[in-house]
């Protein structure tokens, strides 16, 4: 039987209260990404959005034959709830980062299928990025290394509103081309040493393989991007400067991981102003 709402869809009174004694804020956000051969993509994509709509999650849910990618939001008793059908269904333990939020980030429910689960456009060996990975205790160390180049792998209009102190903005306007960017200001045999950063790490567990494959000595990637970053490392320790950009309502989060103050900076193109429905 489906939830009843009220007229504009929202949880009930009670059950805000429910959760709010869990948590200050009510709807729980994840992100959550693997790369993993997945098969039978149309009978997943009904049965997790069947699973979606059951629990009221609302958010964008990417899968390909490479793997999924997603970010959703929800109560964290129907977060749990969902967590367990995608573990079952992607038979993986699902390794997620956290935020919380006042009101529903995302309006609906989404399941696509896609080529890649983030398109670079080049057929990448993900395993060339094992012992790549660094934790966000190390990773302070390592930037601040003055033999270290900090690449910020992310859009232009995500490194606008912040980034890592000393870090590189490759002023591309989307991921596909960044491997341009590198061949073209970068050569392994002088530039030896290079950490990259995204918001959530899927970017980097893409592009730091690739950059093992260029011929780069030293390739480091921040394991769970900049939001685990936030979540792990103490305010007075940060080397994160600004807000971090994310991809729902909130537009970006400080380094508590709250609603941020930055308006919206991506252009029409990747965020087209909503439609008017007819009088």
């Amino acid at each position: 039987m489906a939830r009843k709402k009220d007229f504009f869809g929202r949880i009930s009174f009670s059950r805000y209260f429910a959760c709010f004694a869990v948590k200050k804020f009510m709807f729980q956000i994840i992100t959550f990404y693997e790369f993993k051969h997945l098969e039978n993509l149309p009978e997943m994509k009904a049965k997790l959005k069947s699973a979606m709509d059951e629990f009221s999650i609302k958010g964008t849910l990417l899968i390909a034959e490479e793997g999924f990618n997603s970010t959703i939001s929800g109560l964290p008793e129907d977060i749990k709830k969902f967590v367990e059908i995608l573990e079952e269904t992607f038979e993986t333990k699902i390794i997620y980062k956290t935020s919380y939020h006042a009101e529903r980030p995302f309006l609906k429910a989404k399941v696509r299928i896609k080529q890649e689960i983030v398109s670079l456009r080049k057929k990448v060996e993900i395993e060339k990025g094992i012992g790549t990975h660094t934790k966000s205790g190390d990773w302070n160390a390592i930037i601040s290394d003055e033999n270290t180049i900090v690449l910020d792998t992310r859009n232009d209009y995500e490194v606008e509103i912040g980034t890592f102190k000393g870090a590189i903005n490759p002023k591309i306007a989307k991921f596909s081309d960044l491997p341009k960017f590198v061949e073209e200001n970068f050569d392994p045999k002088v530039n030896k040493r290079i950490a990259m950063f995204c918001t959530g790490g899927i970017r980097c567990e893409k592009f730091a393989p690739l950059m093992v494959e260029m011929g780069f000595e030293e390739v480091f990637q921040l394991d769970g991007g900049i939001l685990k970053y936030l979540e792990e490392t103490p305010e007075n320790e940060s080397l994160w400067e600004g807000e971090c950009f994310v991809f729902d309502d909130r537009i970006a989060v400080d380094k508590n991981l709250q609603g941020g103050k930055t308006k919206d900076l991506r252009p029409l193109t990747v965020n087209p102003p909503q439609k008017k429905g007819k009088k």
